[in-house]
């Protein structure tokens, strides 16, 4: 589509610094960026990105890019507010915090980023317009509505919204991750496990990140899927990958299921071998029962 991005890479253990976007947006005297694209939270480190200090970045800049974020490692399990943080597009899907099979994906945009896309040459398939002010029925979907995925989504929203509530939601997955960080700091204090993301209030409430020494990440990971059916995410995007390991507690998951897991990833530790502290499982479930 002839677009050009300038890349600013904070590494896989840092999340994006505003100060530096605002620097990089006040030496844009010419206008020409157009957009500026952040995740809220990167699946590979599992860190959470500030998006309201992000637009005040821009603000502070003078700058009148649009801000564009992709939430879709994030919505429904870490707090976001998009009109309240000045978010002009929005993407997601709904396979992770929204609790209904791989299929469908979603874009929310505001009047602004919708004035600029009247000046913009989309080709169709990324097109919103069809899809948002559509003529006929198929037009919102580009073909064939994915009924039963319909179905489903309308369900999860049932269940977020109205039956747990969000404000619940978002504190049920920031409990339920703390309790995998406590068995985390346990099981670091006698080995080589470690956060990827170091500060708490810079990881993500939907999925975290671990470096576990060479070869490790992979050893437990194979143990834990083979012998007790548990499957850890891969080491996405780093080096070495088997150094590292991610653990995802998003969506329609609770404290019987996290607490699984970790038991299990601490006998996954005994069966391997691999060096860690004791006291893990009781870490978890005393934060639980405190924040109960």
């Amino acid at each position: 589509m002839g677009i050009e991005t300038q890349i600013l890479d904070f590494g896989m253990q840092n999340d994006a610094d505003p100060q530096k976007l605002e620097e990089t947006l006040r030496a844009d005297t010419q206008g020409e960026i157009k957009a500026v694209l952040t995740v809220h939270v990167d699946t590979a480190s599992s860190v959470l990105n500030d998006v309201a200090a992000l637009r005040g970045a821009i603000d502070a800049a003078g700058h009148d890019a649009l801000f564009m974020v992709d939430c879709i490692a994030s919505l429904a399990c870490d707090r976001f507010e998009m009109d309240a943080w000045g978010v002009d597009v929005m993407v997601a899907g709904c396979q992770k915090g929204l609790m209904t099979p791989a299929g469908m994906s979603f874009v929310y945009f505001n009047d602004r980023a919708e004035s600029f896309r009247e000046t913009a040459s989309p080709s169709f398939y990324w097109d919103w317009k069809p899809r948002s002010n559509s003529e006929m029925f198929y037009q919102k979907f580009a073909g064939t509505a994915p009924t039963h995925h319909l179905y489903g989504l309308r369900t999860a929203l049932d269940i977020l919204v109205h039956e747990e509530g969000m404000e619940n939601v978002w504190a049920r997955h920031g409990k339920l991750a703390r309790a995998l960080w406590a068995a985390v700091e346990a099981w670091g204090q006698g080995g080589p496990m470690a956060f990827n993301i170091t500060d708490p209030a810079k990881r993500s409430h939907a999925v975290s990140a671990f470096g576990i020494g060479a070869g490790n990440g992979d050893k437990l990971r194979g143990w834990c899927e083979e012998k007790a059916g548990l499957t850890l995410g891969i080491g996405l995007g780093r080096e070495p990958a088997d150094a590292y390991f991610r653990v995802g507690h998003m969506g329609h998951v609770n404290a019987q299921m996290i607490l699984a897991a970790i038991a299990t990833i601490d006998a996954g530790l005994k069966a391997t071998g691999i060096a860690h502290g004791a006291g893990a499982v009781e870490a978890a479930t005393a934060l639980i029962a405190a924040e109960a």
